[in-house]
């Protein structure tokens, strides 16, 4: 009798969203204006530059249309919108989504290389702020490598993480705030939009494993800390469904090691590739010089071995 009253008194307590069920991950969506501003900004200008630039590949739109603000809007307006104020895993989800899914395929886009290409006045001066030295600074790879793994660190272990739940205007913020260090990445990490300095992809390698281990990192030390992240905020809540708060801590831990090793690690795997790519390719142009040069070397004899008062006295010796 006691437990069904103490189960009632919590169920009349929670007011949040009923228990995710694998149906409702996809029936449960929710509105978020500011978000949906941007996908609608974003989109409508990608389309708008695309139409003036004819023959724009189809991959690139896929990229950035499809993949990005798709998993954009997936990420803050799906189940995962929906349950991140409730579920400690959710919000890991949507962690993942910000800062390493949606920024890999908004670059894939190459957004930088259409306005270049459609607003030629408008990109050489873009052009000029990219390479410019405060771009080369703020995009060196330690820097964007550290803000990536940085910004969602500061934002679990502060009390940063509870206010996205108390103002909205914290929010929108956050998202943009753990997008834009993941863009910076991949955009200077792929080259495949104009960079502020383009590095070896060795470097990127290094880089990309710093970030994978990052990753690894984070989700280990949420999964160790015996505090609750958020506690305050949880017990008040008080969901009564789903996992316990610390198995939910330890699984939202899990999910951001093993999301985040599961776009890192494909992505460590291209940049060898592309490593590989660049030495073969390097090897090729060395090859092609000495050839080249020795090609040069047969064809230009001294000039005194054509002259005629010389000839003979250069004759090879038999």
């Amino acid at each position: 009798m006691a437990t069904g009253i103490t189960l009632g008194g919590l169920a009349s307590a929670y007011h949040g969203p009923p228990e995710l069920t694998v149906a409702r991950a996809f029936t449960e969506w929710t509105l978020d204006p500011w978000m949906l501003a941007l996908v609608l900004i974003l989109g409508g200008g990608y389309l708008a530059a695309v139409r003036r630039q004819p023959g724009w590949p189809v991959a690139r739109r896929i990229w950035f249309l499809g993949l990005g603000l798709g998993f954009l809007v997936i990420a803050t307006m799906s189940f995962v919108g929906v349950y991140q104020p409730v579920l400690f895993y959710a919000r890991a989800v949507q962690t993942v989504l910000l800062v390493l899914v949606v920024p890999l395929f908004l670059a894939l886009g190459r957004p930088i290389s259409l306005v270049i290409a459609v607003f030629p006045r408008a990109g050489a001066r873009l052009e000029a702020v990219i390479r410019s030295r405060p771009a080369r600074v703020l995009t060196f790879p330690a820097i964007t490598t550290f803000a990536l793994v940085g910004v969602p660190f500061v934002m679990y272990f502060t009390s940063w993480y509870t206010a996205v739940f108390h103002s909205a205007a914290v929010r929108e913020l956050t998202f943009l705030a753990l997008m834009a260090p993941g863009y910076a990445f991949f955009w200077t990490l792929l080259r495949v939009d104009p960079v502020p300095k383009e590095y070896s992809y060795a470097v990127s390698m290094w880089i990309t494993g710093a970030e994978v281990i990052g990753d690894a990192f984070l989700g280990l030390a949420i999964i160790a800390d015996q505090n609750l992240i958020g506690a305050a905020w949880y017990h008040a809540l008080a969901r009564p469904w789903g996992p316990t708060l610390r198995s939910d801590q330890i699984i939202g831990g899990g999910a951001l090691w093993v999301l985040g090793d599961l776009v890192g690690l494909p992505f460590l795997a291209a940049q060898l590739i592309q490593l590989m790519r660049e030495d073969e390719s390097a090897a090729a142009r060395v090859d092609a010089e000495l050839d080249s040069r020795d090609a040069r070397q047969a064809e230009d004899k001294p000039w005194w071995e054509d002259d005629p008062r010389f000839t003979s006295r250069f004759k090879p010796t038999p």
